[in-house]
């Protein structure tokens, strides 16, 4: 794929990056559109975006660090330091804890706030990882010879599968999922109109997406035959269901 850009001197503009920061100023616009609607200020959404974008970063790399620690010992600044290893389910763990701070710090409603930053985190997520697809950075799935399998031999980890191999574009996958999850919500938000109901529906299907993509990826089965992925998945699912359940009444009639 197209890791880099281009290069203007020392200074290297990378693919991923820029579709990361695609990511967090489309997400940021739609956060600063339903705040408006919901009567809160709208100028917040750049603060509540910057602050979870990187307590969602530092989650996403303490991830990595503590799910091989090992090897974080030997070479702390390769962990640390590389363009690839963030996981999703460490960065939205972090974002949350970062959201809950910023909520707090402008005393703002929790759940109503969580619903608009909710609104569109799954068109974000989805920009982010077609930035994941350009910069091949290790999320792929297995040999494929359906059409649209693709290689990536410029991958930013490097990619080790002989010519004329071909594997599944997982994160295309992820990202398209991410938009119909995107577009179902953003059609249904006038309909919920309990607090905390786009969060819930948002935890069970970008949970259940990814428990499915999981299917074509290359993570080893960590228990019952299931991806540390997928585990974490099924954890968003039942928060999920959880949240829908806990009110008597979700969509207007």
């Amino acid at each position: 794929m197209y890791p880099v850009i281009f290069r203007l001197g020392p200074i290297t503009i990378y693919s991923f990056g820029v579709m990361m920061a695609l990511g967090f100023l489309v997400g940021g616009y739609i956060l600063s559109k339903e705040l408006a609607r919901k009567g809160l200020d709208p100028a917040l959404g750049s603060s509540i975006v910057f602050w979870t974008a990187v307590g969602g970063l530092v989650g996403a790399r303490l991830w990595v660090v503590f799910d091989d620690f090992g090897a974080f010992l030997e070479s702390p600044m390769s962990v640390l330091l590389t363009g690839a290893g963030f996981v999703w389910y460490g960065g939205l763990l972090g974002g949350l804890v970062a959201l809950s701070w910023i909520i707090r710090y402008h005393g703002l409603p929790w759940l109503v706030t969580v619903d608009c930053v909710a609104a569109g985190l799954p068109l974000g997520h989805a920009i982010g990882r077609i930035g994941c697809h350009l910069a091949g950075d290790g999320d792929w799935g297995g040999e494929t010879t359906l059409p649209w399998g693709v290689a990536y031999p410029h991958a930013i980890i490097g990619w080790d599968f002989p010519p004329g191999v071909r594997v599944h574009p997982a994160p295309l996958y992820e990202a398209a999922l991410y938009t119909a999850i995107f577009a179902l919500l953003w059609s249904l938000r006038h309909r919920l109109h309990r607090a905390g109901t786009v969060l819930g529906l948002y935890f069970v299907l970008a949970g259940a997406a990814r428990f499915v993509v999981e299917f074509v990826r290359l993570g080893p089965p960590v228990c019952w035959g299931l991806t540390q992925a997928q585990l974490f998945s099924m954890v968003l699912v039942i928060a999920g269901v959880s949240i829908l359940l806990s009110g008597r009444r979700a969509l207007a009639p």
